[in-house]
């Protein structure tokens, strides 16, 4: 789907400012064509996660007057599933070390990003690869050794 949002777009701090009317957020860029890039590359994020989610967008408004003193700018971006780059939940699993199983659980308990497509399970790599940075340890997280097991003594 091609997603079509108003933005505003002006100067602060040295940087330039991109706010869209329609929803909260925003982006900045070095200058008006590096801001313009951000705020399509911005829309396109906000719109594969509506994607993900089963959401939609908030319905865009066009004609909005500038409330920074900025221009307003329509910004445009191609939002879809297959753009993400993800892998099956299988593969998944191999690349996390841990079960086809466990990660159908940090799918539903929103550890990993993860959509259907057709039958398949299909897991972002961008979460998979954030998940491995967060590196947990394997197993059981032990209890405190000296408040709980005295704890549980008494």
């Amino acid at each position: 789907m091609t997603c079509i949002y108003e933005f505003e777009f002006f100067e602060e701090d040295g940087a330039v400012v991109a706010l869209p009317f329609d929803m909260d957020g925003g982006t900045t860029g070095e200058n008006l064509n590096s801001a313009v890039a951000m705020a399509s590359d911005w829309l396109r994020e906000m719109g594969n996660y509506a994607l993900i989610d089963g959401t939609a967008l908030p319905t865009p408004t066009f004609g909005n007057v500038p409330q920074h003193g900025g221009t307003v700018i329509a910004v445009s971006a191609v939002c879809s599933l297959d753009t993400i780059p993800a892998v099956t939940a299988s593969e998944a699993a191999n690349m996390l070390g841990v079960t086809r199983q466990r990660v159908s659980q940090m799918c539903r308990s929103g550890l990993l990003t993860c959509w259907h497509r057709g039958s398949r399970l299909m897991v972002s790599i961008a979460s998979i690869d954030a998940r491995k940075r967060e590196a947990p340890k394997a197993g059981r997280p032990k209890k405190e050794a000296a408040g709980l097991v005295g704890a549980a003594a008494k």
